[in-house]
């Protein structure tokens, strides 16, 4: 077994296993643990080291998230192959050379769509996958009904009317593979006669999605309270794609003023709204506003939720609730498409729900990402104070920033990269990118530790000024 011996301080204000992993990554750099070498199992080294296998997972997950090492499923954690490069580079003094140059290429990754692996709890999961696949279960090994097993979906209606005020039945709701699979689901379902309105700027995974359909669309404007009604009313759209509760990426949260606007357009042109939900689990101010499906009297709204966010992104479960009229629609001529989602890890995910321990750890991951928000705007003010107007901060898992430097996006993300912290533009969500002429950053901060939140905006601020 490699010798892996730090001195860990327990009474220390640094969690345990950033001190192992920072142990790890210097005996490393220092060329004591060689490249594709394997690390000692976590039972081992939790064993050796009297600590928790909670400690030496979080330690390993840790080097695997920047890089330093890699997983390898049913065999292990080996040390990554690094470039030569990185420990030649001449400007780096010979002393710190190693350290300084491969620091370089760790990401603290301000990545909108990471969650905080940590506290997803394994045990829990393990026991409940284990339990889907008894041998009386084996009837799971089969195909299931396309619309996803009925158990799950009852347990997501249930949850997202008592969490979003939606109301519909089980068999109103189709699981899939993710919000693209079920966009092209809708494209079908809804027919490409339509033109689609998107917001611009919006999410650009769903508007390729649409331009892969062959679909007419229409970026309409935003304001401070989301897409622009009027704008839309003198579109010749009859689709709308939105994300109310958290606009993607800029944040605001659409007021119940807009939201009935919105409802009365579509009533209006006899249209359909298509209400992405994409991370409505997470506010940080104020009450939670009603779903636009909640509001809809008139069978107007399409639902779309997803599990990437709140759970994992692996996991790759989604779910769109129909209006009756569409799931007609849907049963009659849609039904040959096979279900796309695991029935084993449906099942999970109905465990999982109807056990208790879905609220369990929603209600935990909300008081974590509220103190990572609270890190993130605190450290924004501390270190770069009126340089950066905050945009969208009372929601969700990512923050906009305009920055006021004189930098351009371009220049914003790769002075970032040179501190080794990477960063995210804004102009790809916008239907013509020149528009976009004062740069605005996309902050992501779920996947990050406080600390690292901390160091990240240190670290930007040493280079944008």
């Amino acid at each position: 077994m490699i010798e892996i011996t730090p001195i860990l301080d327990h009474k220390g204000n640094k969690p345990l296993y950033i001190q192992l992993s920072n142990y790890i990554k210097q005996e490393i750099m220092e060329g004591r643990i060689q490249p594709n070498e394997k690390l000692p199992s976590k039972r081992k080294l939790s064993s050796y080291l009297d600590v928790s296998l909670n400690t030496i997972q979080a330690a390993y997950d840790q080097l695997c998230a920047e890089g330093y090492v890699e997983s390898n499923p049913r065999k292990g954690f080996f040390v990554a192959t690094i470039s030569e490069e990185v420990f030649t580079n001449p400007l780096y003094s010979p002393k710190h050379e190693k350290q300084d140059k491969l620091e370089k290429k760790i990401n603290i990754d301000f990545n909108s769509g990471k969650v905080d692996l940590r506290y997803f709890p394994y045990t829990v999961w393990r026991k409940l996958a284990i339990q889907s696949l008894y041998e009386d279960q084996n009837e799971l090994f089969y195909n299931g009904h396309p619309q996803g097993d009925l158990n799950l979906r009852a347990a997501i209606a249930k949850y997202v009317f008592e969490s979003r005020g939606v109301k519909c039945s089980p068999e109103q709701i189709v699981i899939g593979a993710g919000t693209q699979i079920l966009t092209g689901l809708l494209c079908l379902i809804l027919g490409k006669q339509h033109t689609y309105a998107v917001e611009n700027p919006g999410f650009h995974r769903t508007k390729a999605v649409l331009m892969d359909q062959g679909v007419k669309m229409k970026a309409i404007p935003l304001d401070e309270n989301g897409i622009c009604v009027n704008q839309l009313a003198m579109s010749d759209a009859s689709v709308v794609y939105v994300t109310p509760s958290h606009q993607f990426p800029n944040g605001m949260v659409m007021p119940i003023t807009r939201r009935m606007e919105l409802l009365n357009w579509a009533n209006e042109r006899e249209g359909y709204i298509i209400e992405d939900d994409y991370d409505g689990e997470y506010r940080y101010k104020g009450a939670p506003i009603p779903s636009l499906q909640g509001l809809d009297i008139n069978g107007r709204v399409i639902y779309l939720g997803t599990f990437s966010k709140s759970l994992i992104p692996s996991i790759r479960i989604s779910f769109l609730i129909l209006p009756l009229t569409l799931l007609n629609r849907y049963q009659d001529k849609f039904m040959l498409y096979k279900q796309t989602v695991s029935r084993l890890h449906q099942d999970t995910l109905f465990r999982f729900m109807n056990e208790g321990h879905w609220q369990t750890h929603l209600n935990k991951m909300r008081t974590l990402y509220r103190r990572k928000h609270a890190t993130l705007m605190k450290a924004l003010s501390m270190y770069m104070g009126d340089n950066v107007i905050v945009i969208g901060e009372k929601s969700g898992l990512h923050i906009l920033i305009k920055v006021h430097n004189g930098m351009s996006e371009e220049e914003l993300i790769n002075m970032a990269m040179e501190v080794g912290v990477k960063v995210y533009p804004t102009s790809v969500y916008y239907d013509d990118p020149k528009v976009n002429q004062e740069p605005k950053i996309l902050l992501g901060f779920g996947g990050l530790t406080e600390s690292e939140i901390v160091a990240g905006i240190q670290l930007l601020k040493k280079v944008w000024w």
